[in-house]
Parts: structure tokens; C-alpha cells; sequence
């Protein structure tokens, strides 16, 4: 019943709440969801293109682009969330929109290597931030077109 009266009083519990969602989804995507890796550092310079070689043949992947996808609601989200405490500098919006993405695509990387689930990859910490500068970008898109209506 608490939940449900913050809930309904509180703007920034519901962005709050939102945030989490979002994160939590992410979490499970790279983290919750993840079979054991026994060598997690043996691809530490891949995915960097969307084109691989696996056993002498070319195949399309698409990690790249899902890790830009993947922050883009997450980073938009927090700076819905935190916009007061941000400004109104579309500057400081990318900014801070991509060092947020930045360390929290470091945090994932980081545990992915500690508990050996999935690999660590400099390319996925490249793409997760510009992820969340594309993240802040679309916030500063829809906050100036919201206050010109």
C-alpha cells in the first residue's frame, strides 16, 4: 500500500521506478541471462564490425548495433529522471549522458569478467557510450520539442 501511494504521489518515484525497469532489463540481457565463459578475456578486441569470420565464412552479427540500442533507453531515462539536477545545457546533457553509460558499461564488463559471464570486449564499452550520448541526444530532442508546444 506504501508503494502504491508513493506511486501515485510522487513524479520522481515514477521516473525512479521507470529507471530501474529499465535497468534491470539491461541487467538481464547482459548479466542474468549469460551462460559460463571459461576464458572470459579471449575476445577482448572483437565485435567491432557487424560482418565476422567463423570458420573461414562471413557472418552478419548485429551485437554492435544492439549495444547501441541497448543504452539508448537507459541513458534518455536517467536524464529524465535526473533533468533537474543536470541543467538545461544540452552539453551538459551528452556529457553526463555518456559518462553514465560509461560507467555503467564499464560495471557490466567489469562483473562479466569477475563472474565469468560472457566475454569482456573494449568494443561493447565503446558502443554502450555512444549508446548514451544517442540516449541524451534523443532527451535534449524531446525536451526542446515539448516545451515548443
Amino acid at each position: 500500500m506504501t508503494w502504491y501511494q508513493k506511486f501515485k504521489e510522487s513524479v520522481f518515484f515514477r521516473k525512479l521506478f521507470f529507471l530501474a525497469f529499465v535497468t534491470s532489463l539491461i541487467l538481464f540481457r547482459t548479466l542474468l541471462n549469460r551462460n559460463l565463459w571459461m576464458n572470459p578475456l579471449s575476445d577482448v578486441m572483437g565485435g567491432w564490425g557487424i560482418w565476422e569470420t567463423v570458420n573461414g565464412e562471413q557472418k552478419l552479427t548485429t551485437e554492435c548495433i544492439e549495444n547501441v540500442i541497448m543504452m539508448v533507453p537507459f541513458s534518455s531515462v536517467a536524464m529524465w529522471t535526473f533533468g533537474e539536477k543536470i541543467g538545461n545545457s544540452w552539453k551538459k546533457i551528452l556529457c553526463n549522458s555518456g559518462k553514465i553509460a560509461f560507467i555503467f558499461s564499464i560495471s557490466i564488463e567489469m562483473l562479466q569478467l569477475l563472474l565469468r559471464l560472457g566475454t569482456f570486449q573494449l568494443s561493447d564499452i565503446f558502443y554502450n557510450t555512444v549508446g548514451g550520448v544517442l540516449g541524451g541526444l534523443m532527451y535534449c530532442v524531446v525536451m526542446k520539442a515539448r516545451k515548443r508546444l
